[in-house]
């Protein structure tokens, strides 16, 4: 699995113009799914997630899990971040795992980042797979950080 995971003072996602996910400060999570990923791999992403360290501690430095710092995660599949273009211009996507495939790993990593956030009392919400999703985001820092669960990256 591979997550785009960017800190944001807020974001929200649309689909057919209606918003369907919101949060103030916390973490956007970009969150594709592999050939080869299991349900193992969704709760190893969504732990990496939830404990990233890219919020501010009270001396303003980068020292907090969204976790720590009770923020938003705002979660939206997206297979193109398995978008192979070191061949010419046009991204394969063949190591993207195929919707039936994607979607319940998808949920499990859901229900993993909601399980982690629930006893802290933390906003989860999410885009809808496989619909075409508006993003709007305010990229705090800009602090953006890629995760690979094969560490391709």
């Amino acid at each position: 699995m591979r997550a785009v995971v960017q800190r944001v003072s807020r974001a929200e996602v649309r689909v057919e113009g209606k918003v369907v996910g919101k949060i103030g400060p916390g973490i956007l999570a970009l969150v594709g799914i592999g050939l080869n990923d299991s349900s193992k791999t969704a709760r190893a992403l969504a732990e990496k997630v939830m404990n990233l360290r890219i919020l501010d501690d009270d001396q303003g430095r980068m020292n907090r899990s969204v976790l720590e710092a009770r923020g938003g995660v705002l979660c939206v599949s997206q297979f193109t971040l398995y978008g192979d273009a070191r061949r010419g211009r046009r991204p394969s996507y063949t190591e993207a795992a195929s919707p039936a495939s994607a979607q319940p790993l998808y949920e499990k990593f859901l229900e993993e980042i909601r399980a982690l956030a629930a006893p802290n009392g933390l906003v989860v919400e999410s885009g809808c797979f496989q619909a075409v999703m508006e993003v709007e985001l305010v990229n705090d820092g800009p602090v953006t950080i890629l995760l690979d669960t094969d560490k391709v990256f």
